[in-house]
């Protein structure tokens, strides 16, 4: 294994565009190639790392998901609701996904395919934020099973490298309806089982790539990743009630070729 500063910048970028919609596959891929940290180890390492981002997202929205499993009066996203509007979210991904993990593993990490995918989720970007679009969700309340299916099937693109479940599933809820800052919101939370459920899966499959002595390393990345998502997740809501998302489409279109360069 690396030093363990490898893993505190490995933990800062994970943390950092976990859940901004620029792609945390990008990032870990140009940081493990300067790093010379690549291989399956890494791979299964920067998986590990996940967790600490899933969890300042469930510490962040404490009280949306405590609301899960105690129904708070007069909150319709909560409750046995809210966990029905979460299963339609993650159902299409998680269904599509399971099929198709090893094609996905197989054909779609490499320089070519993550590249295009940072290019094709900006000019995604860049169209749906072209014009102002009518909103008709301004709260995590409001949202629909509807809304909520819709959402887990633009999940579906994030299964590609380098597109980003963030960018996904944001401009998904913008589309059908949703507000930007209550897309990303619902993003971030509906991000938790999916993430979860994939880490999981990941881990299961590759724990024994691991040994003891490589514990502070896992250590180190798990809690930087925590502290980073937390102010990203925090700073990303800020900005989002001053800006669009289209300064985030122009850093995926700078990030595309770097990403064939350091890994080409």
């Amino acid at each position: 294994m690396p030093s363990l500063y490898a893993a505190a910048i490995l933990g800062v970028v994970e943390g950092l565009t976990e859940f901004l919609p620029v792609s945390s596959t990008g990032h870990l891929i140009i940081t493990g190639h300067l790093l010379g940290f690549t291989g399956d180890k890494a791979s299964s390492f920067e998986v590990a790392i996940q967790l600490g981002a899933i969890l300042a997202v469930v510490l962040l929205y404490w009280s949306r998901f405590w609301g899960l499993f105690f129904p708070v009066h007069g909150q319709r996203f909560s409750g046995t609701r809210g966990l029905y509007l979460l299963f339609l979210t993650s159902l299409p991904a998680s269904v599509l996904g399971l099929l198709a993990h090893d094609a996905i593993k197989k054909y779609l990490f490499n320089p070519y395919t993550v590249a295009w995918a940072l290019l094709v989720g900006a000019l995604m970007i860049l169209f749906v934020e072209r014009k102002e679009r009518k909103a008709s969700c301004f709260t995590l309340d409001e949202l629909t099973p509807k809304l909520a299916f819709g959402i887990g099937c633009f999940q579906c693109l994030a299964l590609w490298p380098g597109f980003s479940r963030s960018a996904a599933t944001i401009m998904g809820g913008m589309i059908l309806g949703a507000k930007r800052k209550i897309a990303a919101e619902y993003s971030f939370i509906a991000a938790v089982p999916i993430m979860f459920a994939a880490t999981g899966y990941d881990m299961l499959k590759s724990y024994k790539l691991f040994t003891v002595a490589d514990m502070p390393f896992l250590a180190v990345g798990f809690v930087i990743s925590f502290i980073s998502a937390w102010i990203a997740v925090k700073g990303f809501i800020y900005l989002l009630s001053k800006l669009t998302l289209r300064p985030f489409a122009y850093y995926r279109l700078a990030l595309a070729p770097l990403v064939l360069f350091f890994w080409s």
